[in-house]
Parts: structure tokens; C-alpha cells; sequence
């Protein structure tokens, strides 16, 4: 006779007291509540104390010494790479190139590709993007002649899979798409997008950077050719954030900075390229940021991904029904599913003005257009007001969220 072994509850007390800053008060003693996590998050003290160990105890520049502080910082850094790729799942370390977080890694692909496509070539993005998933694609079809195309999106803020077959076409080179959308929380649904672009002989690049801190990301089983994601998303530093490549894509790529650390040899009259990642990592790179997104991605882990998606999938659903109780709120967007993310006007009342007051109150949410202009665009409004929760966040964080909705209502009539 076996015995299930039960998984113990979610202790999301135990876990917050890991993150110093959900501590402090603001504004006359209040107590931060953040629900700006789609943003940004904030970082546990181990990544906090793993910084201040490198810069105390290892700081110099790698790969490129003999002696014991670069071999050690060395060591560390390279460890990181091997961490980033067991954290997705990745078949080599050396598929994982560090970048300066999402935006530079989508760009570095984009870059690439300026010597692959040419004029009537096409670009697929779908209109859920973020600006740093549209407009290296547009700049990229500005130098080469290529055309974007875009995969629509419905009212309900999900993507208009019925015409794949019309936006993905045999023109097609790259298809880039987000996972899962920083404005809405739309989680998209990658599978049939994927089959369609590689049916057509075009590569997939996956932005995943509003995925990888609430779930478990598996690029093999995903089946994209690109994925990319940033630090401080993922509860480490500023500044870092690596891109994941099929080894075959990466070769084909040419570099995308030249410099120190990405040559063989160079004479004036040749310079050849190391293997990778060294062919895409220019330059002194930022050591204590590849070792702080180690650390923070050996913390998650370690908390374990399927726990924290199944605890977030239920405070995201408690704060639905609390915000869907509010009067005169409306929730812009309405997914059939929903990660991390929530967005919602209340009333007339202009989110800049919603999110003051919600500041004033202690409560951190993100206002405006996201850096998703076509998002609000397509669905006629400005920008909104969106809250984003973490695995540390509380019900009592949404209660507060809802309170402070109040007396917004009551300030602005």
C-alpha cells in the first residue's frame, strides 16, 4: 500500500518575509501593498546578499584572467548560464545567450535576421505586443523591405486564432508573439501559432518575460525557436536577461556587437568570431546581474513553479470577483484566461487619477498604455489602471486594492 504524499499548503507569510522591502511603510505609516509586479518585482534577500558577496568577495572581469578573482568570478557567472538553462529546460548552457533583459534580447534576434530577409519577405507579430516586440520587428522591415503583418486580436483581449491562416503565409520568415500580455494578462494560446509558422518554414520567437516568474517554462516541449525573458521580472537584478536560441538559429545569426570576448581572432585585415555565446556577448558583461538572476532563479525554483502558479491562479481569481463587485469598474480585456495581470477603469475617473490616490493609500498599481499603445488602441481607451500580483502578494493586498477603490469613487464622485 502506497501513501500519496500531499504537498504542504502555500506559507506565503513565511515566503514574504524573504522580500525586506514588503516591510516599509509609505505615506504617514502605511504599509506597502505592491501590485505593480508585471513592472517589475522585487527581490528576496538572498539575491540581495549573493550581490553584495560577488562585489565583496569575487569582483573582476571574467573569462579573460588567471588569477583567483577571475577564475572564481568566472566560475559564478558561468554557473548562472547553467542555472538559466535548467530553469527553462534548455538542452545546452551554450544556448543561452545574457542580454540586458527582454527588449535587448528581442532586438539581438531582430538584428539577425536583417541578413536573412529581404524585400517581400514577412514579419508576424500578433496585437497584443509590447512595444519592445513591435518595433524592432518594424525597424527591421524598414532596412530590408519587408512587410509586418498581425495576428488580430478579439474584444474579449484574446488573439484571433481563426486567422492564422490569412496572417501566417508562405511570405513569412519570423513570427515573434507574446505568452502572455503585460497589458490584459491574456495568456495566448502558443501551440497552434507555433505549428502554423513552422509550417511554413518561418522561426517563432516566444516573449515570455510576463511568464517565467509565475510558471514553469519548458522551451524543448514548448516547440519555439527563441525565448527570451528579463531579470527583473523574475525577482533578480536591473540590467540582465538572457535569450534562449535553437544552437542552429544561433549559428546562423551573425553577431550583434562586436568587441571584446565575441572573437577568435582579429587581424585588420579578418576578424573571426568565437563559438557560443561568446559570438553575442560583446564587452565586459554584467557579471553580478548573470549571477543575482542565478540566485533569484534558484529561489524560485526551490519554492517550486507548480505551487506558485497554483497559489497566484487563486488569488487572481479572488481579486476578480472582488474588483468585478466594485461599482462602476470595468475590467478591459476579459481572456478566457488570465495570468498575473488585471486591467479595469473605474468610471470616469482617469487612471492616472485612480492610481494617486491609490498611491496616497499605500497601494502600488501601473497606469497608462503599458507600453502597449495598440493594445488601447484596438480597444478604445487611453490606458488603464492594472494591478499584477506576485506569489507574495496577499488576499489582503487585493483588499486593500478594493478599499482604496472606494475612496477613489468617493473623492471623484
Amino acid at each position: 500500500m502506497t501513501t500519496e504524499t500531499i504537498p504542504p499548503p502555500f506559507d506565503v507569510e513565511r515566503v514574504r518575509a524573504d522580500f525586506p522591502i514588503l516591510a516599509r511603510t509609505v505615506y504617514d505609516g502605511r504599509p506597502l501593498v505592491y501590485l505593480d509586479n508585471a513592472a517589475t518585482t522585487q527581490k528576496p534577500q538572498v539575491v540581495l546578499d549573493r550581490l553584495a558577496a560577488y562585489y565583496a568577495n569575487e569582483n573582476a572581469n571574467v573569462h579573460r584572467g588567471v588569477h583567483v578573482l577571475s577564475a572564481e568570478g568566472t566560475e559564478s557567472y558561468e554557473a548562472a548560464r547553467r542555472t538559466v538553462q535548467r530553469f527553462l529546460g534548455a538542452a545546452h548552457a551554450h544556448e543561452v545567450v545574457f542580454t540586458r533583459g527582454t527588449t535587448e534580447a528581442i532586438n539581438l534576434v531582430a538584428h539577425g535576421f536583417g541578413s536573412i530577409l529581404t524585400e517581400g519577405d514577412e514579419v508576424v507579430v500578433s496585437a497584443l505586443e509590447h512595444h519592445a516586440n513591435i518595433v524592432p520587428w518594424q525597424m527591421l522591415c524598414e532596412r530590408t523591405g519587408a512587410r509586418l503583418r498581425v495576428i488580430p486580436m478579439l474584444d474579449s483581449g484574446d488573439l484571433d486564432l481563426r486567422s492564422l491562416g490569412e496572417t501566417i503565409t508562405d511570405r513569412a520568415k519570423v513570427v515573434a508573439v507574446t505568452h502572455t500580455s503585460n497589458a490584459l494578462g491574456t495568456v495566448v494560446p502558443l501551440a497552434p501559432i507555433i505549428d502554423a509558422a513552422h509550417a511554413v518554414g518561418a522561426a517563432v520567437l516566444v516573449d515570455s518575460a510576463q511568464v517565467a516568474p509565475h510558471a514553469p517554462l519548458d522551451v524543448q516541449a514548448l516547440g519555439a525557436d527563441f525565448v527570451v525573458f528579463s531579470g527583473h521580472k523574475t525577482f533578480g537584478p536591473t540590467g540582465i536577461g538572457a535569450l534562449w536560441g535553437r544552437e542552429a538559429w544561433l549559428d546562423k545569426l551573425p553577431p550583434y556587437q562586436g568587441g571584446g570576448d565575441m572573437i577568435d581572432r582579429v587581424t585588420f585585415e579578418k576578424t573571426t568570431f568565437a563559438g557560443l555565446p561568446a559570438k553575442f556577448e560583446a564587452g565586459t558583461p554584467h557579471v553580478a546581474g548573470g549571477i543575482g538572476l542565478g540566485t533569484a532563479l534558484e529561489y524560485l525554483m526551490d519554492l517550486g513553479l507548480d505551487a506558485v502558479a497554483a497559489y497566484e491562479a487563486d488569488l487572481l481569481a479572488y481579486a476578480e470577483e472582488r474588483l468585478a463587485a466594485v461599482e462602476g469598474l470595468r475590467f478591459v480585456g476579459t481572456p478566457q484566461r488570465r495570468a498575473s495581470a488585471i486591467s479595469f477603469l473605474l468610471g470616469d475617473v482617469h487612471p492616472y487619477d485612480a492610481g494617486t490616490v491609490l498611491d496616497r493609500l499605500g497601494v502600488a498599481v501601473r497606469t497608462g498604455h503599458h507600453c502597449a499603445q495598440p493594445v488601447m488602441d484596438r480597444l478604445g481607451v487611453p490606458g488603464t489602471v492594472r494591478a499584477s500580483v506576485a506569489f507574495y502578494n496577499t488576499r489582503a493586498d487585493v483588499d486593500a486594492l478594493v478599499d482604496g477603490l472606494a475612496q477613489v469613487r468617493a473623492l471623484f464622485g
